[in-house]
């Protein structure tokens, strides 16, 4: 456990010693201020009865944000370490393969949250001015962060894994980048198929981030979200595992 929250604190700090967590950060707070700007127009043109966390989730910018910001988050997590040849040493020393691919993703999951940070200023800083007090809903608001929590599990996971299949991060960066862009088309693809039952179609549904996304805004909770991201979340953290542990087989 000690060698776990060491390897999480070294890897979390790590972030703030260099140039690709400030623009991160600069980066997604730009974004944000735009939705903000962008919310403000919506807001003053014409009256709407959704939330406003629900008018940010559905906007480009939620997505533009998701999409770019894992992949650089994540892509040094291992890439890094192999490219500088400090990988090696790493696992030489007293600590699992399993603690070194949770604590990476821990720090990248704390990183990523803390990013976020910045939209609940916003969101909060509509309270006073809001016309109507259930758009300022706290409970629609902390199942919004609960699902942008969520989907965030899901592409670091998935960062994690780009990052440890090779020591490029340029390469891992696209990898990682692929797989969300083939996971967010995969959500919208259930939109514009035809309205009829059958396992395929269901199948789309039960991945539409969009409509998950939706949900947690309007203060929705489902457990078989939070079931698909785990579970989903899981196993590319599994399959980190594996690529990790097999340098003993080399």
């Amino acid at each position: 456990m000690q060698a776990y929250l060491t390897l999480t604190r070294r890897e979390l700090g790590s972030f703030f010693v260099s140039w690709i967590g400030y623009v991160v950060i600069a980066g997604s707070i730009f974004l944000m201020g735009l939705s903000f700007v962008s919310l403000l127009e919506t807001l003053q043109n014409e009256a709407t009865p959704m939330p406003v966390a629900e008018i940010f989730l559905e906007s480009y910018y939620f997505w533009l944000i998701l999409l770019f910001s894992a992949p650089v988050i994540t892509m040094r997590l291992f890439s890094l370490e192999k490219y500088s040849g400090t990988f090696e040493t790493l696992m030489t020393t007293p600590v699992g393969d399993l603690e070194v691919v949770l604590a990476k993703f821990t720090a990248a999951m704390f990183f990523y949250a803390a990013t976020w940070l910045p939209l609940l200023a916003f969101i909060l800083l509509l309270r006073p001015f809001a016309s109507n007090a259930s758009m300022v809903d706290t409970g629609a608001i902390g199942s919004a962060f609960l699902g942008i929590f969520l989907i965030g599990t899901l592409y670091m996971a998935m960062g994690c894994f780009a990052s440890s299949l090779t020591q490029s991060q340029i390469v891992a960066a696209m990898i990682s980048f692929a797989l969300g862009i083939g996971l967010f088309i995969v959500s919208y693809l259930s939109e514009s198929l035809p309205l009829q039952k059958s396992w395929a179609n269901d199948l789309l549904a039960c991945a539409s981030m969009k409509v998950h996304m939706q949900d947690f805004a309007r203060g929705m909770v489902d457990t078989r979200y939070i079931v698909f991201y785990l579970s989903l979340s899981a196993f590319f953290l599994f399959l980190t595992y594996r690529v990790v542990e097999s340098r003993r087989w080399k």
